[in-house]
């Protein structure tokens, strides 16, 4: 990053971070002797061999030991592609994400973010935008059946196989997806890989509060745990949640009729994050009672005595009516002598209505450790509901059956209050599908008054030609989601129109394709200098400057979902993102007086075009002009 003064201009990466590369300058600040080159085979040619940094890890795993290192035994999950699975998280890539305005529901203004395009590419470019700021990730990812798709990040087809498939692929033959039947040999490696290069991306998103919350069920569970055990920490460990899917067994079933998932919850950090608990219900409540009409409230009795012996607890006790009572056999008192008579001092100690009953400890429900109830590992379905309950809600929602497997929105919610959200939280999931999480969150923020957010990613995978969902005019699963929204928050208001006026039900769409710039942009040190200055433009000729913006919103790592005005001034236009975090000006031949209008609004960032300047004088001017103006801003050009 470049501060004004300096004698150049910064231009945008345009590229998502290299992970790679990140973690290699870790460990040479802190291991510089491991650090050596090899042959970089992407970049070299037959005429110009290129050298890249590396690490040496037979010397960084004997710098890390008191011993001498020999062999290389050690406890872990491994599979066939593990390796290349954690290549393929940390590559860089050179895409961007364009707006969809036409397809959004209330751009302007709302703050929720809807985005189409491989997961995976999704979470690299969020990486720097969303850094430790989503507080809950719930994903469904496929279950693994022999029969579902999975997405697979590096397998190239034929052009028979393209022809016969679903129409998701790019430039190269690079399918999104793919069957992974139970024959197939890698059956469960490749759905490990699948699920292991995004979950380590999608650690670095969460907050050090946050929680992630993955459905599973028998197929992959084992796998799942053991992945997530070494992503986040056997320590971040929260529960395996198993949810009562099923209301009823299958007759059918050869062996077992399995009526149940699982949910498996990790934490970030186990020390930072705090469990919400369930509202106490009025069974809990009723055992609470002031029977001695106490001033502290309603209270229960609790057993004085315990299991394990102590000498110092072991005495006889006097009732008001004069009994004298002792322990249970093979038990004492939880409390000293000492202990008990303070406690009898302050009328915690209950007699009995008669005054002639062995002691208790009276609980004040004002007084709990914790507000609400404990959540309890098993998910019955008459409290969060059923799989059939998910499917009718989208149905009835949307007038056709056009979503296998929906999640309730009862399972959902229950999962956001384990999450223990604030009225602000950020709730991401990549696997979005018929999008139940972004309805609960809109039905959440209408109970309570929240302003919580949701991102929606999803694949936008086609629709089968004879399905009721294509019938009705749904192209892709991304068509079925963004309308499950804009329906759900339609239904939300109607319901409750005087307390939801302010709720946010809206969506920006965004789709992921490849960067604004042409390829040169990314080879100018190899073409001529005479060369780029013949070029018009490096810049696609399809894209708007609303593209532009918002590629250098995700090169910048500035979040999606700000407030974005405009103006014209000389007659060029203005942008003005999150109200002084970004301006841009994307025209050509723009003046002193545009440049001047920016400045003295004091941005922290601004881009130009590097075409909008005729000559090294003009940038020179630039830098002068905010140098007097506002010189704590930060200058790039595309």
């Amino acid at each position: 990053m470049v501060r004004l003064g300096e004698n150049q201009m910064t231009k945008m990466k345009f590229e998502s971070p290299d992970m790679t590369a990140q973690n290699i300058d870790r460990i040479a600040a802190l291991f510089p002797n491991c650090i050596t080159e090899m042959p970089d085979e992407e970049r070299s040619t037959p005429e110009k061999k290129v050298y890249k940094r590396a690490i040496n890890f037979e010397l960084l795993k004997q710098m890390l030991s008191p011993d001498v290192v020999d062999g290389d035994e050690a406890y872990e999950f491994t599979w066939v592609g593990k390796k290349a699975a954690i290549v393929e998280a940390n590559k860089p890539i050179r895409k961007t994400l364009r707006p969809c305005v036409a397809e959004s529901k209330d751009w302007d203004n709302t703050e929720n973010l809807y985005i189409e395009g491989d997961n995976l590419e999704v979470l690299k470019l969020l990486q720097e935008s969303y850094l430790g700021k989503v507080k809950m990730i719930y994903i469904d990812p496929p279950y693994n059946t022999g029969n579902d798709f999975i997405y697979n990040d590096s397998f190239k087809m034929s052009e028979e196989e393209l022809a016969e498939g679903m129409g998701l692929f790019d430039e190269e033959g690079n399918k999104r997806f793919t069957e992974n039947f139970v024959t197939n040999p890698r059956f469960h490696s490749d759905w490990c890989s699948m699920i292991y290069s995004r979950l380590r991306l999608v650690k670095n998103l969460l907050s050090e509060d946050g929680a992630i919350f993955i459905s599973i069920d028998d197929n992959e569970q084992e796998n799942l745990k053991k992945i997530c055990d070494e992503v986040f920490g056997a320590s971040n460990f929260i529960a395996q949640l198993i949810w009562e899917r099923a209301y009823s067994p299958k007759n059918d079933a050869r062996f077992i009729s399995n009526s149940h998932d699982y949910v498996l919850m990790y934490a970030k950090s186990i020390e930072n994050f705090v469990i919400g608990r369930l509202p106490r219900s009025a069974q809990a409540n009723e055992r609470y009672k002031n029977p001695d009409n106490d001033p502290r409230g309603v209270w229960k009795p609790s057993d004085m005595s315990v299991k394990t012996y102590n000498a110092a607890c072991d005495y006889p006790i006097t009732c008001p009516s004069g009994r004298i009572v002792e322990p249970p056999a093979g038990r004492c008192w939880s409390l000293s002598a000492n202990a008990f008579a303070e406690r009898l001092h302050d009328n915690r100690i209950w007699f009995g209505p008669d005054g002639n009953s062995v002691p208790c400890i009276k609980r004040f429900l004002s007084e709990l450790k914790f507000n609400g109830m404990a959540p309890a590992s098993i998910l019955f379905y008459k409290e969060v509901g059923h799989s059939q309950e998910g499917a009718q809600e989208v149905a009835k929602l949307m007038e056709g059956a056009y979503f296998d497997g929906p999640k309730p929105l009862r399972l959902l919610r229950r999962l956001l209050t384990l999450a223990n959200l604030n009225k602000e939280s950020l709730v991401l999931d990549f696997f979005s599908g018929s999008a139940t999480t972004a309805h609960a969150v809109m039905q959440m923020n209408a109970e309570d008054g929240g302003h919580r957010r949701f991102i929606m990613v999803q694949l936008p995978e086609k629709t089968d030609e004879k399905s009721e969902a294509k019938k009705a005019g749904f192209d892709t699963i991304c068509d079925i989601g963004e309308e499950r929204i804009r329906r759900a928050g339609e239904k939300i208001k109607a319901e409750s129109p005087l307390t939801t006026k302010e709720l946010d039900t809206g969506f920006r769409v965004f789709r992921v394709d490849d960067s604004n710039m042409k390829d040169v942009y990314y080879s100018a040190d190899e073409v001529s200098q005479d060369a780029l200055d013949g070029m018009i433009s490096n810049i696609k000729e399809d894209r708007s400057a609303l593209d532009l913006l918002f590629g250098c919103l995700v090169d910048w790592g500035i979040p999606l979902s700000k407030e974005c005005t405009s103006e014209t001034v000389d007659g060029h236009t203005i942008y003005d993102y999150g109200e002084g975090d970004l301006l841009a000006c994307f025209d050509t031949d723009i003046s002193e007086s545009v440049i001047e209008a920016m400045a003295r609004k004091k941005p922290l960032r601004v881009v130009f075009r590097d075409g909008c300047f005729s000559g090294s004088q003009d940038k020179i001017n630039v830098f002068e002009i905010f140098k007097m103006l506002s010189p704590d801003t930060t200058i790039r050009v595309l």
